[in-house]
């Protein structure tokens, strides 16, 4: 049976599905583009005869489902960051939900204690470097993109971008609220230029010399290396795994959960084991470049081409626990500003 994916906008009529729910279908709402996810969607629709129908939207999912309440036809939810799963946890807007297969598939730092969200793939907050302008071994910790030897050449989105805030929540876990803030000083003092743009746009500035090096997250190699005119952005650089001291890399997930409303319980949950499978970790890990977590599963060639890194060993939904904390220490250095 071919996958059906329907899209859907934010902005003006949302509605996902206005019949009722059919027994063979299961409705996810996702921050992931559907042709993402249209190689696992189409996969799991020809194993099972389920049909998949995505709604994409680029924000404001849990406005969404708190609108929506009881009413909302979403069974589950898919995001790619902790924090913005957390987030809707924090919300009320989800379930627990209790497999062997999820048990099995999903090591237990990856998933929520209680059962609420699973992690897919992770990927890492590395370091991008000229291969120009920085050496082997300039730099191998997070805590050394505070050192003055820096100024002036780092580059980075937004410091409360969730991305940055999840980074900044791994540091807080190490190194307690007042090192913290004196990171984030020494990181802001050694930007070259303000905040701004994507983790793309940041290795776009090293390969144009306004900084040597920029904080970002491993799949967008991938993704530049695919775009004819980024190609030339990401053969600029290497990729650096930077390490927490006494600890690993900060990582972060892509992450499903299933809504407190959901329709289609029963075929949800089998799209959800599905999903943590070692099949459809590696075939989601190839569309997107990022890391399966699966037992026996192997990130494609192009990412271990990137090199190998230890994962940071803290539990993420602790980390996102941390998020509001982070994101105050960052408004108080104006890192932004």
């Amino acid at each position: 049976m071919t996958n059906t994916i329907r899209t859907a906008a934010l902005a003006g009529s949302l509605a996902l599905i206005a019949a009722p729910a059919l027994a063979q279908e299961v409705n996810l709402y996702s921050y992931r583009q559907p042709e993402l996810l249209a190689p696992l969607t189409d996969a799991f629709t020809e194993e099972t005869g389920i049909k998949v129908n995505v709604a994409h939207l680029d924000k404001g999912m849990v406005e969404r489902l708190e609108a929506e309440g009881d009413r909302s036809p979403a069974d589950l939810v898919l995001t790619v960051d902790v924090s913005r799963i957390n987030d809707i946890v924090a919300g009320g807007l989800t379930q627990p939900v209790q497999s062997d297969v999820l048990t099995q598939n999903v090591p237990d730092i990856y998933h929520d204690p209680d059962g609420h969200w699973w992690g897919l793939t992770t990927r890492a907050r590395i370091v991008y470097a000229s291969k120009e302008r920085v050496a082997d071994g300039e730099v191998t910790t997070y805590e050394d993109l505070a050192d003055p030897k820096w100024e002036g050449r780092i580059c980075t989105r937004s410091g409360t971008h969730a991305y940055n805030v999840a980074l900044t929540a791994a540091y807080l876990a190490h190194h307690g609220p007042e090192e913290t803030k004196t990171w984030l000083e020494g990181v802001k003092s050694n930007l070259a230029r303000k905040p701004q743009g994507n983790d793309r746009a940041q290795v776009k500035a090293i390969w144009s010399g306004e900084c040597d090096i920029a904080i970002g997250n491993t799949y967008y190699m991938g993704k530049m290396l695919n775009d004819e005119e980024q190609k030339e952005w990401a053969d600029s650089v290497r990729i650096i795994f930077p390490t927490f001291e006494g600890g690993g890399a900060h990582v972060n997930i892509s992450g499903v959960a299933m809504t407190k409303s959901a329709p289609n319980k029963e075929n949800a949950l089998k799209l959800m084991e599905f999903l943590t499978s070692p099949k459809a970790q590696e075939i989601y890990a190839e569309a997107n470049f990022e890391y399966p977590i699966a037992p026996g599963t192997e990130p494609v060639d192009l990412v271990k081409s990137w090199g190998s890194f230890t994962p940071d060993d803290l539990n993420l939904m602790d980390l996102a626990k941390l998020r509001p904390e982070a994101l105050q220490l960052i408004q108080e250095v104006d890192f932004d500003g």
